[in-house]
């Protein structure tokens, strides 16, 4: 149980992050597109939103070996973003017990910024 309760913790610091620092003027008055929501509090969860700045993200997460001593939660998740640089940035990752994984992937306009992939990786 005590493993859930970090791994919670940890996925709320996660959440609660400011947005990267390459996001584009048009993020502050983004408007809220779509906004979806399933979460009982037991268990698992799934949200996703969009943004009228391109921004999208969805998220669903569920406990592992619920009750037993090598319990985790497992969070599968995608996000997109515009950079300031015009390129559509999409980040598929999971984060369970084998910790962060993210892949990046990117639209028109170019290569991964090194310091992108840095950030996202730790």
């Amino acid at each position: 149980m005590m493993k859930v309760v970090v791994a919670l913790c940890l996925l709320g610091v996660a959440l609660a992050a400011p947005p990267p620092a390459f996001y584009s003027s048009d993020s502050k008055n983004a408007e809220i597109l779509r906004y979806d929501n399933d979460n009982t509090g037991f268990g698992s969860y799934k949200y996703a939103f969009e943004q009228s700045d391109g921004t999208k993200q969805e998220q669903q997460g569920e406990v592992i070996n619920e009750g037993s001593d090598n319990e985790y939660l497992s969070v599968k998740g995608r996000y997109t973003y515009v950079g300031q640089d015009g390129v559509t940035y999409i980040v598929t990752y999971v984060a369970d017990d084998n910790g962060y994984q993210p892949e990046i992937e990117q639209g028109p306009g170019g290569g991964v910024p090194d310091s992108v992939v840095a950030s996202l990786l730790g």
